[in-house]
C-alpha cells in the first residue's frame, strides 16, 4: 500500500486536507469518493505515511491498474475532440450546475445530463463520465477535449472544484454562457438582412463587372470616345477583375490560414492582444469584456470563501485576452506582498475607473465580494448597450454602401452614353 497526501472538497463545499493508504492514486480517489469526497489534489509520499518527507505529486491520476482501461478512454477522447453549439453548451453547463448545487457527484450528474441529449453530445458527457469514474477530476477530463471545451472552460471548472465550490461556479459559468449566446443571438438575427444584401450586392456587382461591362466598354471603344475619369476607373476594375479576381481571393485565403497559425503561437497570440488591449479602437470593448470576466469569476469564488490569493490565481487563467493575463499574474504577486488590491489594479492600467471605485470601496465596508459581483453586472450591461448600438448602426450602413456602389456603376455607364446623345444632337 502507499500513503498519499490529499485535498478533496466535503459535500458541503469545504475543503479537508489528509492522508489515505491505497493501492494506485486512482485506488486513492475513488476510495475518497465513496466517503462522499470530491478529489481535488493528490500527491504520493515518499515514505511511510508518518515519516515526514516532502510528498510527489503524480503527474497521471491513471493507475496501472487502470492502464488497462485507459487504452479504451482515450481514443474516445480524441473522437469527442468535436466543438458543441453555445445554446447546448448552455444548457448542459446550466442542468450540471443545477445538479452540482443540489449535491449529486460529479459522475451521477454527468450520466443523468447526458439521458437527455442526443448522441454526439451524450457521447461528450459519458466519455467525461467515463474519465470521472477512472479517478480524475472533471477539470483533468475537460483537459482531454481542447476542442470541444474552450481554456476559459476548463479553467473556471478547476478553479470550482480546487475551490470546492463546483455547483456555484459552474452556475456562474453558465450564467456568462447564457449571455453570450443571447447577445450572439441577436446580433445574428440583427445582421442577417444586411449581409445577405451585401452578399447579394456584391454578387450583382461582379458579375457586371466581369461580363456585361466589356461588352459596353467594346461599344465605346467604337466610337473613339473620350471617357470621364469615373468610366475609365470602372473599366480599369472590370479588368482587374477579370484577370486577377481569382488570384486575389486565393491570395487572401492564404492570407488568412498563415494568420491563424502565425497567432497560435503563443508569443504571437500575445503581441496580437496587446494590440487589441491597447489599441485605440478596440482598448474599451476589449477591457470592458475581460473586466466583466475577471470581476464575475473573482466575486464567485470569494463569495465561496477562497482565499483572495488563491481566488487571484484562479481567475487569471480565466481572462480571456493574454495580455491582461499577463498583467493579472503581476497584479497577484503585488498582492501577495502585501498591496491592496485596489492599488495592485490601478498600477495595473487595464482597468476601468468604475472598477477600480467599487474595489476601493469593497475594501473600505469589507464587502469585495458584492462590490465585483456589481461590477460584473455594470460591465455587462455597458456590453449589452453597446453590441446593440453596434448592431442597429450595420444596417444602413451597409445600405449605403451598397447603394453608393451601385449608383457609382451606373453614373459612370450614363456618363459616356450622355456626353455622345449631347454631341450627336449638336
Amino acid at each position: 500500500m502507499t500513503a498519499f497526501r490529499y485535498r478533496a472538497a466535503t459535500p458541503a463545499g469545504k475543503v479537508q486536507a489528509g492522508m489515505i493508504e491505497a493501492a494506485t492514486p486512482a485506488a486513492a480517489r475513488q476510495s475518497l469518493r465513496a466517503q462522499g469526497l470530491m478529489p481535488i489534489e493528490m500527491a504520493e509520499v515518499a515514505g511511510r505515511p508518518d515519516t515526514r518527507q516532502t510528498a510527489r505529486r503524480v503527474a497521471t491520476p491513471l493507475s496501472d491498474a487502470a492502464s488497462t482501461a485507459a487504452p479504451a478512454i482515450r481514443p474516445r477522447l480524441r473522437k469527442a475532440h468535436r466543438s458543441l453549439p453555445l445554446r447546448t453548451l448552455t444548457l448542459i453547463t446550466l442542468q450540471l450546475s443545477t445538479l452540482l448545487g443540489a449535491r449529486v457527484r460529479v459522475d451521477e450528474a454527468l450520466s443523468t445530463v447526458a439521458r437527455a441529449q442526443p448522441p454526439q453530445v451524450a457521447g461528450v458527457l459519458l466519455t467525461l463520465h467515463a474519465a470521472v469514474v477512472e479517478g480524475r477530476s472533471l477539470a483533468e477530463a475537460l483537459d482531454q477535449m481542447p476542442g470541444t471545451f474552450s481554456e476559459v472552460y476548463r479553467a473556471t471548472v478547476r478553479a470550482g472544484e480546487q475551490a470546492g465550490q463546483l455547483g456555484r461556479v459552474m452556475a456562474h459559468l453558465a450564467g456568462l454562457l447564457e449571455s453570450r449566446a443571447r447577445n450572439r443571438q441577436t446580433v445574428q438575427l440583427a445582421l442577417l438582412y444586411p449581409a445577405l444584401l451585401a452578399v447579394i450586392s456584391l454578387a450583382i456587382i461582379t458579375l457586371l463587372l466581369a461580363f456585361v461591362l466589356p461588352d459596353i466598354v467594346r461599344v465605346f471603344s467604337a466610337r473613339s470616345a473620350d471617357l470621364p475619369f469615373p468610366t475609365r476607373a470602372l473599366i480599369w476594375l472590370s479588368g482587374a477583375v477579370r484577370g486577377y479576381g481569382l488570384i486575389v481571393a486565393g491570395a487572401v485565403l492564404l492570407a488568412g490560414l498563415a494568420f491563424g497559425r502565425w497567432v497560435a503561437k503563443p508569443a504571437n497570440r500575445l503581441a496580437v492582444d496587446r494590440a487589441v488591449a491597447n489599441g485605440r479602437l478596440t482598448r474599451r470593448l476589449s477591457r470592458q469584456m475581460n473586466a466583466a470576466q475577471i470581476a464575475g469569476t473573482l466575486a464567485t469564488l470569494l463569495k465561496s470563501g477562497v482565499p483572495l490569493i488563491d481566488a487571484l490565481n484562479a481567475t487569471t487563467d480565466v481572462t480571456p485576452n493574454h495580455h491582461i493575463r499577463a498583467t493579472m499574474v503581476a497584479l497577484t504577486d503585488k498582492v501577495r506582498q502585501g498591496r491592496s488590491l485596489r492599488t495592485a489594479m490601478d498600477e495595473a492600467g487595464v482597468f476601468p475607473p468604475m472598477m477600480l471605485a467599487m474595489v476601493a470601496s469593497g475594501e473600505t465596508t469589507g464587502n469585495i465580494d458584492a462590490a465585483l459581483d456589481h461590477v460584473a453586472q455594470d460591465q455587462q450591461r455597458s456590453l449589452d448597450a453597446w453590441v446593440k448600438a453596434v448592431v442597429a448602426l450595420v444596417e444602413p450602413v451597409i445600405l449605403l454602401v451598397m447603394g453608393g456602389l451601385v449608383m457609382g456603376m451606373v453614373l459612370a455607364i450614363l456618363l459616356p452614353i450622355i456626353s455622345m446623345n449631347a454631341l450627336a444632337g449638336s
